[in-house]
């Protein structure tokens, strides 16, 4: 999951079904969610977020979360009460690592052709 600018509750409208679909096919999920040039929730997708959180307290396995602002690592800590999942912060250049920690197969490396 990318999340940009602020998060707003029509944001859920469209996320929180494909997660219940992904949920029913899988179980647990393990998420991948970077945070770019990320500013928060609106005050309407904060209530939606608690809403999904107490709905899909135990649907997440992991998350890695990605982020290159201090509050960001502070949230990764802040979020750990309101799920059985584990936590983990990492920076951006630290991608692979995270993708590693989740399970999720590293994505290719492109290499530019001799002109």
């Amino acid at each position: 999951m990318h999340v940009t600018g602020e998060v707003s509750a029509e944001d859920y409208h469209c996320f929180v079904p494909a997660f219940e679909r992904l949920v029913q096919q899988h179980g647990k999920l393990r998420v991948l969610f970077v945070m770019r040039d990320f500013h928060g929730w609106e005050a309407g997708g904060l209530w939606q977020d608690i809403k999904f959180d107490a709905k899909h307290f135990a649907h997440v396995e992991r998350i890695a979360m990605i982020g290159d602002r201090a509050w960001q690592k502070g949230l990764a800590r802040f979020c750990k009460p309101f799920t059985t999942a584990k936590i983990r912060y990492f920076t951006p250049d630290q991608t692979g690592a995270a993708r590693e920690w989740l399970g999720l197969p590293l994505p290719p490396v492109q290499t530019e052709a001799a002109a």
